[in-house]
């Protein structure tokens, strides 16, 4: 790829023979040049534009005038221009000192024009390399656009595409997929996680609002240009690169691909559509317990022993099975997922358990896991993990805990509640209208295995008086709770109503 052209191609030219005079910051010599101009005007500045090389002959400079000549170049450095050139032999027999330490002072380069060289060669010269390094930037894009297409025919074509075209501009290149995930990078290793951490970040800002753009973002001294893919309102991932500006060469390659990316991922969605309603389908045939079918349109399922997870209605199931399908690729984790009625089911090999938990902590969705199992016995697993659900509360709620923490629970109806509060009628009115805690101390007498020196202990009275309280709630629920049934009739009773 051809530079821009600057001063430093100039002065390379061997065959103009210019020679840098005043000493400048070598950086500035690299500053692309827009044109070559020259004037012996006492101020050209109005007819000058920013990032030219400005050439004269002197004429405009009095002898030992240092006042007029700082002068002169600070009106040429606010103006923007890059470089000034003076043609000696002409008017001057060499550059005045004057110039030349008013150039070193305001860190303007400075070059002396020798007599045989004329402007115009120096202007060609430079429209010749501005020709060159057009031509060599469209040549580049051809050849990029032809690569690109090459990548999109291979394996993983839009991950392909992408890492060639971070090959091409030489920057780090990253897709986010529609929940602001890091779907892929190229190189690898080149960000950070604080980094990542910050782009995933403005990438799902920019996603959540809907609409396509183009955004420049900074991240630390590290500027980043961010491309929505998709149409407004239907947004399906960002593109970043780490780069602050693109040439037009460059954008128009940058567009083309993200136009590609685009169409991409809106076929993935289209097959991702079918291959959803294919599974759904392979999910009722798992829930007949026949793993048959799964086996011939899969391949490969889970090995057992499995779990089978179910997440909560309003889960995101789209982005977590596009979750899932990385960790496949990236981490040979087999899985499989559906989304049927009921909402979204996952199953794993028992030994991939976590993936469930990571699944919860990373979209914030709560799920029900069963216990593990063969696909003998998918039904049985799946309803575990269904009724695991309705009774927990935490991000992932397993069947084992739900199943070992007691079977009332599962006589919990609205029923139930309705008997036990009648049951408990008497005891609660009494209570309101006495002010004792006969209720209380029934519930601490027979989680204390109705044992009077326990439960007065963890009331804080005496075992008299909680043998008093126990006989008076006795009397009034009719209740002889000297037997084990009544005990354990008054025991659904008040763990029914503990919610």
């Amino acid at each position: 790829m051809t530079d821009a052209p600057t001063l430093r191609t100039l002065l390379r030219r061997s065959d103009l023979a210019l020679e840098l005079v005043s000493p400048v910051d070598t950086a500035l010599l690299d500053r692309p040049l827009r044109w070559v101009h020259s004037s012996d005007l006492a101020d050209p500045t109005p007819f000058l534009t920013e990032d030219l090389v400005l050439l004269t002959t002197g004429t405009q400079f009095r002898d030992e005038d240092s006042v007029a000549a700082h002068a002169y170049v600070r009106r040429l450095a606010e103006r923007g221009v890059a470089g000034l050139g003076f043609g000696t032999e002409v008017h001057r027999a060499g550059i005045p000192a004057e110039l030349i330490a008013a150039c070193a002072e305001v860190g303007m380069p400075l070059f002396e024009v020798p007599y045989r060289t004329p402007f115009i060669a120096i202007a060609r010269a430079h429209a010749e390399a501005i020709a060159a390094q057009a031509y060599a930037r469209r040549t580049w894009a051809l050849d990029t656009q032809r690569a690109l297409a090459i990548a999109a025919l291979r394996p993983r074509g839009l991950e392909s595409t992408l890492s060639e075209l971070a090959r091409r501009l030489d920057v780090w290149v990253g897709l986010f997929d529609a929940t602001g995930s890091l779907a892929h990078q190229h190189p690898q290793t080149a960000l950070d996680a604080e980094t990542r951490q910050d782009l995933a970040a403005h990438a799902g800002d920019l996603i959540a609002r809907g609409a396509q753009a183009t955004q420049s973002f900074t991240v630390g001294a590290q500027p980043f240009l961010l491309f929505t893919l998709g149409r407004g309102g239907s947004l399906r991932g960002v593109i970043a690169l780490a780069t602050g500006a693109l040439d037009p060469e460059a954008r128009t390659v940058v567009t083309s691909v993200i136009a590609m990316a685009g169409l991409a991922r809106e076929q993935s969605e289209q097959l991702g559509r079918r291959t959803a309603r294919l599974n759904r389908q392979v999910l009722e045939s798992l829930l007949l317990d026949d793993p048959t079918l799964a086996r011939r349109v899969l391949g490969a399922v889970p090995p057992a022993p499995i779990v089978v997870a179910v997440a909560e209605a309003n889960a995101p199931a789209e982005a977590i099975i596009e979750w899932c399908e990385r960790r496949r690729a990236n981490d040979a984790i087999p899985f499989f997922a559906a989304e049927g009625r009921e909402g979204l089911t996952l199953c794993v090999s028992a030994r991939h358990e976590d993936l469930i938990t990571e699944a919860a902590e990373r979209f914030t969705a709560r799920w029900g896991v069963s216990e593990a199992d063969g696909y003998s016995a998918f039904a049985r697993l799946h309803e575990q993990a269904h009724l695991a659900l309705a009774r927990g509360t935490g991000p992932v709620s397993r069947y084992s805990d739900a199943a070992s923490a007691s079977m009332i629970g599962a006589l919990a109806t609205d029923e139930a509640r309705m008997v036990a509060e009648s049951r408990l009628a008497p005891v609660r009115r009494h209570d309101e209208a006495s002010g004792t805690d006969l209720e209380r101390t029934l519930r601490v007498w027979l989680e204390h295995d109705a044992k009077l020196d326990a439960a007065a202990a963890a009331l804080g009275v005496h075992r008299h008086t909680v043998r008093s309280r126990v006989a008076q709630a006795s009397a009034l629920l009719g209740l002889d709770l000297s037997t084990f049934p009544a005990r354990a009739e008054l025991w659904v009773a008040l763990s029914t109503l503990s919610d």
